[in-house]
């Protein structure tokens, strides 16, 4: 069996999922691997046979999605181009993580395509919904990479297609320890804008990964990392806590560790509201 398996590359959650599902596919068949996106900072480590562009949410520096350089970079010829030349009747199973392109290669050919992903649970009628319904925001979710079939996965399972959280075997086969940092990750903040405020809790020993950062270096009791995996992974589970966006995957992590957790909702994404915001008081 020929199975194509389609990841967004606009952040690092999905790649970092899909680390663990791959395996899973290759007993299952020959696996072909579709990224695309300009946001993630993750290399897999498998073989990547089609790397396309996509649609990106790129992020800014203050907090949220930057609906002007998002805009600005955007390529539609060059997403119809991909969208056309994917040879999806090559495959005999299309599944897909919220990933553009194959999505629309599928549909536009009639092609079934299953859907897997967190965004897919976050439409489920039993999912926490903002107090405000945002009509662009469930928009988007539904059309930007529509499915045939849809499989979710949400804090709590829904039903029987939306389930909980895949937490990485690297996370589950570790035990948590103590080594009395905090692990931050807020990629839509700019190192300045994190120094800003993390600075004034001094006595707190701060490990922060950043998007903006090409290599580390150190401002007061803060540390700036670039963003990798591994470092990440190191410092997550000797944290005594963690400040991240409001998310899935680190948060889900974080749950099954037993780690402190302080999420921060990004600007003007939907699916972050995926668990509320809270701030620095639990230090």
């Amino acid at each position: 069996m020929k199975i194509l398996y389609a990841i967004q590359g606009t952040g690092n959650g999905h790649l970092t999922r899909a680390t663990e599902i791959i395996p899973l596919l290759n007993k299952l068949g020959e696996t072909d691997i579709l990224v695309s996106g300009i946001q993630g900072d993750i290399l897999l480590p498998f073989e990547v046979k089609y790397k396309f562009y996509g649609i990106s949410f790129i992020l800014g520096k203050k907090g949220g999605v930057d609906i002007w350089t998002t805009l600005r970079k955007a390529r539609p010829g060059r997403l119809l181009n991909d969208i056309r030349k994917l040879p999806v009747r090559e495959y005999d199973l299309v599944i897909n993580d919220f990933e553009p392109v194959t999505a629309w290669a599928c549909k536009l050919r009639k092609k079934p395509c299953i859907g897997l992903s967190h965004q897919n649970a976050v439409l489920h009628r039993h999912a926490p919904r903002p107090a405000k319904k945002d009509v662009l925001g469930e928009f988007i979710l539904k059309h930007y990479a529509p499915a045939s079939g849809s499989y979710g996965f949400h804090f709590k399972q829904l039903d029987a297609q939306n389930f909980t959280p895949v937490i990485r075997s690297s996370i589950r086969k570790t035990k948590a320890s103590n080594k009395g940092h905090y692990t931050v990750y807020l990629p839509a903040f700019s190192d300045s804008e994190i120094e800003k405020i993390l600075g004034q809790h001094k006595s707190v020993r701060w490990e922060v990964f950043s998007k903006h950062c090409p290599k580390s270096y150190t401002k007061g009791s803060i540390r700036f990392n670039p963003v990798s995996l591994d470092g990440f992974n190191q410092s997550f589970v000797s944290c005594s806590g963690i400040v991240c966006t409001a998310g899935f995957e680190t948060p889900a992590e974080a749950l099954f560790m037993g780690k402190k957790l302080c999420v921060i909702p990004m600007k003007n994404q939907y699916n972050r509201l995926a668990m509320p915001p809270c701030w620095l008081n639990w230090v």
